[in-house]
């Protein structure tokens, strides 16, 4: 068996045309914000690869990025204009953040209306109790794509590695709502027998970031699985999924290629559809 690819990059830019053609229509044009700090290279990739996509789109940029040096109180100031700018419709403060800067006092202090990650507290919760709030890009994106290829997830066993703020937790919870219905297993550092979770699983998504962890012998023949976890290595960056996964597995999202750019679509259309609301 040899699985059918998820493609993100494709799927993304059938997206970016919808959100193009949406965008020609509005009469405010939305504004995403991007705030970062610091000199990593990943980041900076990441970053610019965000207001290429607003290009391509029509959607302004509007880029602040602060040194290594940076204090908090400079990365607050920063959050405060966004927050009063009326050409921003959502923005987002990348992370990481350097060491000695508070990710959750930066995240509370995003303005709800502008969370642009879904990653605000306040927009969290509206989550956990299924009010309507801008979604978390990653989680949002993962269903997009399965969605777009037609692959259901309801009455499923889903298995979700990791439990991080902005893949694991979220992507559980929406999962778990209606609409997704699947049922839900979230395992960790702490699970004692990951591959009894997994074996059984009709989908996987892994996002732990350890190179590789997915192997083919822990998943079931015909399951469908999607890769999120990056490594950075001296052989470039890996997933968390072995090749061989490819072997087993139904229909694979792999890294990169897959999630990633969905990623980025999702981020464009939540500052779109924050647009849409003023």
């Amino acid at each position: 068996m040899s699985s059918m690819i998820l493609d993100g990059k494709a799927t993304a830019a059938i997206i970016k045309e919808e959100l193009r053609q949406i965008v020609s229509t509005l009469k405010i044009k939305p504004g995403l914000g991007t705030i970062l700090v610091g000199e990593d290279p990943g980041s900076h990739s990441y970053v610019g690869g965000k207001h290429k996509d607003c290009a391509e789109v029509g959607i302004n940029s509007i880029r602040i990025d602060l040194p290594e040096s940076a204090s908090q109180g400079d990365v607050l100031a920063a959050i405060e204009d966004l927050n009063k700018s009326k050409e921003c419709t959502g923005y987002i403060v990348q992370l990481p953040v350097p060491k000695g800067i508070n990710t959750n006092l930066l995240l509370e202090s995003i303005d709800p209306e502008k969370d642009a990650d879904g990653l605000h507290p306040l927009n969290l919760g509206k989550l956990v109790i299924g009010q309507r709030a801008p979604l978390p890009c990653t989680p949002r994106g993962i269903l997009e794509l399965l969605d777009r290829y037609s692959l259901s997830t309801v009455g499923k066993e889903v298995v979700v590695m990791g439990r991080g703020l902005t893949v694991g937790r979220p992507l559980a919870l929406m999962l778990s709502q209606r609409g997704s219905d699947a049922t839900v297993t979230t395992t960790h550092t702490k699970t004692l027998d990951v591959t009894s979770h997994t074996k059984r699983a009709d989908i996987i998504i892994a996002a732990i970031g350890s190179a590789h962890f997915l192997k083919a012998e822990m998943i079931k023949p015909g399951a469908i699985v999607l890769d999120v976890g990056i490594t950075r290595t001296s052989a470039g960056l890996l997933g968390d999924v072995h090749p061989g996964v490819a072997e087993i597995a139904s229909a694979l999202a792999p890294m990169p290629g897959g999630v990633g750019p969905m990623t980025r679509a999702m981020l464009l259309s939540n500052v779109v559809e924050m647009a849409q609301r003023i």
